[in-house]
């Protein structure tokens, strides 16, 4: 996978500056007691799933509470990539982009958010289908890009989502 970057590389500061930072401190709390328990309950997957999609939100209820915390337990314990994504995606309500979100706030705060905007932004394809491995080279490519430009994973979420907001229907 090889990013063509649409957005120019000496304007991903001025693009990340433009992001709503007011959805990040929402998931604080949810960051710390992921933390602490080392699962999140259906109640904070909720929250998760709400701020990523809420159209898709509502879905996350259909999982048995039991099974929210084995599912995120075992992920967040999990060491191999495929194991952690493809277990949080056996929840209802939860594909590739939300569990990127969960990944990224409650694991790792170098995984990237998984968005068809950031993946326009890099100048890739958007694939019809996620799969494990499309999951883990994306991961790659957003991690070595932050570095490259001295950014934070998150960072460069933001400049990649605000860039195509701001740029990819025009």
């Amino acid at each position: 996978m090889q990013p063509a970057l649409r957005i120019p590389a000496d304007e991903i500061r001025a693009y990340k500056n433009r992001y709503d930072y007011q959805a990040d401190p929402k998931l604080s709390h949810i960051k710390e007691a992921a933390k602490t328990q080392s699962y999140i309950t259906r109640h904070q997957l909720h929250e998760i799933a709400q701020w990523k999609s809420k159209r898709r939100a509502a879905l996350v209820n259909e999982n048995d509470e039991a099974f929210v915390h084995e599912i995120t337990e075992f992920a967040f314990r999990a060491t191999h990539e495929h194991s952690r994504i493809g277990a949080l995606i056996l929840l209802a309500g939860v594909h590739y982009p939300t569990a990127s979100v969960v990944l990224h706030f409650c694991v790792d705060d170098t995984y990237p958010i998984l968005d068809f905007r950031a993946i326009w932004s890099l100048g890739l394809k958007q694939p019809s289908v996620y799969t494990p491995e499309y999951w883990v080279e994306y991961t790659d490519v957003c991690r070595s890009l932050a570095k490259e430009h001295g950014f934070t994973v998150r960072e460069l979420d933001m400049a990649l989502w605000q860039y195509s907001r701001e740029n990819q229907d025009a």
